[in-house]
């Protein structure tokens, strides 16, 4: 089957490509779509089918859960359970961007992501398609447009290369700005607690990937709490 493009500098291509995104989506399959960082091969959060499908792709297991793309800080306070303060100015300062954060999730959430072991990786795009499409969806679990082990895609015509039929929709919104996978961190060691009337935060956060986001961009918010080892 021929894979189909949809070049979103073209508003018929980007009307119609974001329809049939919405489409695919509802249906448990599989979109391919830019993001400021590398492209990503995404489906709906709460499709077990879906994610199934999304790791199938790219030849990985679910001890590989993928992380979650969310539209805005509303969706993070549904999605994570005690969230961290430092957390909250950490994506009011770097999202939209390149900063993946992993929280403990809400026990109540109907999905499966894989061996999540609880948790969640959460990030929102500095992308106007990626945000569009995430204002119409809902969350969408989001990982590289590529074959595991294989350099991640910063065009649409390198993610069809790797992925082929196995994704409905390609929504090309041409090079990715980045060209560099977001960095990782996870704050779930992380305990707020109020000791005579003032925060007080133990534990620390790792960065599990390097990425766009430097680490010292991360510490003018994180200070201390950052592992110094990962600087």
């Amino acid at each position: 089957m021929a894979v189909r493009i949809y070049d979103c500098s073209i508003d018929t291509d980007l009307l119609t490509g974001m329809r049939l995104a919405k489409v695919s989506l509802g249906r448990n399959e599989l979109v391919v779509m830019p993001t400021d960082t590398v492209y990503g091969i995404g489906c709906d959060a709460f499709s077990a089918k879906g994610v199934e499908a999304l790791l199938a792709a790219k030849g990985r297991g679910p001890q590989s859960p993928p992380p979650v793309l969310i539209a805005n800080t509303n969706t993070l306070q549904a999605l994570a359970d005690n969230i961290p303060e430092v957390a909250m100015r950490l994506a009011e300062t770097f999202w939209p961007g390149a900063l993946t954060m992993i929280l403990k999730a809400q026990p109540s959430l109907d999905w499966n992501l894989g061996e999540t072991k609880g948790t969640v990786a959460l990030r929102m795009p500095d992308h106007k398609i990626a945000l569009a499409l995430l204002e119409e969806v809902g969350p969408m679990a989001v990982s590289s447009a590529n074959l595991t082990g294989e350099p991640a895609a910063i065009t649409c015509s390198q993610a069809a290369d790797y992925l082929g039929d196995s994704v409905q929709v390609y929504l090309d919104g041409g090079t990715s700005p980045k060209g560099q996978a977001s960095t990782i961190i996870d704050l779930t060691s992380l305990q707020d607690s109020w000791i005579d009337g003032k925060l007080v935060t133990t534990g620390k956060i790792r960065i599990v990937r390097a990425g766009a986001l430097s680490a010292d961009k991360i510490r003018t918010i994180a200070g201390d709490l950052l592992e110094s080892a990962a600087g």
